[in-house]
């Protein structure tokens, strides 16, 4: 008798997290943009952008360019172009970053916190950010 490990499960929901915002399916916004609230992007999104809160790129989704996110972070589709340079791409994430096994990573990925799951693809390095020291 075969056992089948447990399978990680990662569960979304788009009101209670205050994603308010969406670049649909089919979309392409690029440039200078701050986002308040949450953000879903199924298309592309690419310059420098600060989501001032969660940042979900969907399955088909693509961002690229500079990007800070205030809160969490969650990977399905890619972030950074596919052959760009690692550095090309940029994500500082102030919260976790969770990577799908369907996202894929060809960036630079910075966040306090990784979580991957079976079948994530880092292709871009990841680096660990470190408290901001206490100022008294």
């Amino acid at each position: 008798m075969a056992v089948t490990p447990p399978q990680d499960t990662l569960t979304l929901d788009p009101i209670a997290m205050n994603v308010v915002n969406r670049v649909a399916a089919g979309s392409a916004l690029s440039g200078n943009l701050t986002f308040e609230g949450g953000l879903l992007v199924q298309g592309e999104l690419s310059g420098q952008i600060r989501v001032n809160g969660r940042l979900i790129i969907w399955t088909g989704g693509v961002v690229s360019g500079q990007v800070e996110v205030t809160g969490d972070f969650y990977l399905f589709g890619h972030l950074g172009k596919t052959g760009a340079d690692v550095q090309a791409t940029q994500l500082a994430c102030h919260g976790m970053a969770f990577v799908s096994k369907t996202g894929i990573s060809t960036g630079t990925l910075e966040a306090r916190r990784l979580q991957m799951y079976e079948g994530a693809d880092l292709q871009g390095p990841f680096k660990t950010m470190q408290p901001r020291p206490e100022t008294r």
